[in-house]
């Protein structure tokens, strides 16, 4: 039953369609990229009756991964622009701390998700400044598995792409340390993959806002006396 001291919640529009698609799409592509870097690096010994030119399964990982690699670079293209361009949750502001009030957000959320030394803390509409400054420094990571993965195809490629990338070897110091450094930071998105579901499920358990569903449908729903923004107008798509 409704009470007059009940809170009251309003449906929110927070991830715009490109969001979303990226979001789904980069998922899909780490998966697998993390799937067969993991081969690559530590392949694993098949045996087979047929004869060697028979066999292809690791060239079948290989092409795998350059296919996964070429769509999680372009698809990630498309999110540095629409945080430009996207609306108030999308934007670029949302992932560098730049303000006091966003210092202070950091820490309440350090206190909450981390030491659990408090239970709630303000409700951010779209990401926390927290989750926004960890998405900040995957995209860095992101950057610079695609530099080294592109720099380490160039000496197999001919393609205009992986070429663009090719001094990036020398300035690591050789193919040997490139691959090290690129295989190294395969780890940081098996630890922000099993963080980030975690979390994910742990705030959409504890605030009930529907966080795990407005990633497939865009909508969130707030309540009323947390809201610091205006209405969001009507959807982008």
């Amino acid at each position: 039953m409704v009470t007059s001291a009940s809170p009251m919640f309003r449906r929110l529009y927070v991830w715009e369609f490109p969001v979303r698609f990226y979001h789904w799409v980069n998922a899909i592509c780490v998966l697998a990229l993390m799937g067969t870097g993991y081969l690559i690096g530590n392949p694993v010994r098949i045996a087979y009756a047929d004869e060697a030119y028979q066999q292809y399964w690791f060239g079948t990982v290989r092409m795998i991964h350059f296919v996964a690699a070429f769509i999680f670079f372009f698809n990630f293209l498309v999110r540095i622009y629409w945080g430009f361009v996207g609306n108030r949750y999308a934007r670029w502001g949302n992932f560098i701390p730049h303000t006091r009030e966003q210092v202070r957000e950091i820490v309440e959320t350090l206190k909450i998700d981390i030491l659990q030394v408090k239970t709630r803390g303000d409700l951010a509409v779209g990401h926390n400044a927290l989750a926004g400054f960890i998405y900040f420094l995957s995209f860095l990571v992101f950057l610079f598995q695609a530099c080294t993965g592109f720099a380490l195809y160039s000496s197999m490629s001919s393609s205009l792409l992986p070429r663009m990338f090719y001094w990036v070897v020398p300035l690591m110091g050789g193919d040997i340390a490139v691959r090290q450094w690129h295989h190294l930071f395969l780890w940081f998105f098996v630890v922000f993959t099993i963080v980030h579901v975690y979390l994910v499920f742990y705030h959409d358990y504890v605030e009930g806002r529907g966080t795990t569903s407005s990633m497939l449908g865009g909508w969130k729903f707030e309540r009323e006396d947390f809201i610091k923004d205006p209405p969001a107008g009507k959807p982008r798509e």
